[in-house]
């Protein structure tokens, strides 16, 4: 199961993969975002650093609403890694544990 991290995910970006949930599942499944600044005046509203069952650093992050979210509005989300590989493998993880959330 992918976790938050504390390692660094600059450089990290986005390899094409999304995936659909609102903050509200996501807070849930992952606690609170690591960037959170709700207000439509940013590319990014919420983002969170995380890390794959292997170590790799991934982020799941909004990108250019310019507008504030709802907390249960479901959204796309951008996953952003070093390579597509480790952002499919992080789609598929953070997927079944958003699933295990309803089940």
């Amino acid at each position: 199961m992918c976790k938050k991290t504390n390692s660094s995910t600059d450089g990290t970006s986005f390899q094409g993969v999304t995936i659909f949930a609102s903050v509200q599942d996501l807070t849930r499944v992952f606690g609170e975002p690591t960037i959170q600044d709700n207000t439509g005046e940013d590319k990014v509203n919420f983002e969170w650093d995380m890390e794959t069952d292997e170590g790799n650093v991934f982020t799941i992050y909004d990108w250019k609403e310019y507008r504030k979210i709802s907390d249960i509005e479901v959204i796309e989300w951008h996953i952003g890694s070093f390579s597509k590989s480790v952002s499919n493998v992080a789609k598929i993880e953070v997927q079944k544990q958003l699933n295990d959330l309803f089940n």
